[in-house]
């Protein structure tokens, strides 16, 4: 886990739910959803806040709450918006490696050992399987064709199209079968 001192902007917070699955229009477009949970913290309510499409920033700090642990990490990226890394569904690589992306889950967190895709926008060439609009897709297999596990935010595909943050795991990952749900809060500075 990081200690984070964070002077930001709150963006999304949203629990593994459709309302900001991989194919939602939110992550598209400029409309806002639910500003008054912008307000609570790290809690359970659902928003997306005006700085989504308004906000330049030169970090992002992504949260995932499993129970009552929260586990952070931070990528350095600078940018107009998070809306224009995400909007367009075009790729943008990060660099942070798999197992940064595990410590959002902790020491359950379960991924395949080829592919390797992270960033905005991650999708393998099956589209019916994993992908995330900010994480990390892997595969048993050695290509990005048929991901079948992942960990990040606004995700979606097999096996379980409904977990839309936290981490799925399947075929061969490299601790077990996972299926973790989590809360998820994406912040800028």
């Amino acid at each position: 886990m990081i200690t984070l001192q964070f002077e930001s902007d709150f963006l999304f917070t949203f629990y593994s739910q459709r309302t900001f699955h991989v194919s939602s229009g939110y992550w598209s477009d400029k409309n806002e959803y639910n500003l008054l949970g912008g307000q609570t913290g790290f809690d359970s309510e659902e928003t997306k806040l005006p700085t989504y499409w308004n906000t330049s920033f030169s970090k992002i700090c992504l949260g995932m709450k499993i129970g009552q642990q929260i586990n952070f990490i931070v990528i350095n990226k600078q940018a107009n918006s998070l809306y224009s890394l995400i909007a367009d569904g075009q790729y943008r690589a990060t660099s942070l490696g798999r197992n940064t992306w595990k410590t959002l889950i902790g020491s359950d967190a379960s991924l395949q050992l080829n592919c390797n895709k992270e960033g905005f926008n991650a999708v393998g060439t099956n589209s019916l399987h994993s992908k995330a609009r900010i994480g990390f897709i892997s595969n048993q297999e050695n290509d990005c064709a048929s991901c079948d596990s992942r960990i990040g935010f606004g995700t979606g595909g097999l096996f379980d199209n409904i977990n839309t943050c936290g981490n799925e795991a399947t075929h061969s990952p490299d601790n077990g079968n996972k299926h973790i749900k989590a809360m998820g809060y994406i912040l800028v500075q």
